[in-house]
């Protein structure tokens, strides 16, 4: 079955997710800065959401976690929630 391992930041605005999205390609960690901004309740542990596989996320986060390619920050993506920054470290078949 194919299985994800990902982890996000999720803020309010689309503008904020580009802010962090630039700090984190000037070598800011995304661990830490989900921890200081993201308001997922995963922020805590630095973004984290563990092995998921696909329909259990929203489809827009769906779509990407399960197309992009590994270790790479992706987004703003938007869903009901709000804007995302999305990192996928793993991805099993």
């Amino acid at each position: 079955m194919l299985q994800a391992t990902a982890r996000h930041i999720l803020v309010d605005s689309e503008a904020r997710c580009l802010e962090l999205k630039q700090e984190i390609e000037d070598g800011a960690d995304f661990v830490q800065l989900a921890k200081d901004y993201s308001n997922c309740p995963s922020g805590k542990s630095g973004g984290g959401l563990g092995t998921f596989s696909p329909g259990r996320m929203v489809p827009e986060f769906d779509e990407v976690v399960f197309s992009t390619e590994l270790n790479t920050v992706q987004g703003p993506v938007k869903t009901q929630f709000g804007y995302h920054l999305i990192e996928v470290t793993g991805r099993t078949e």
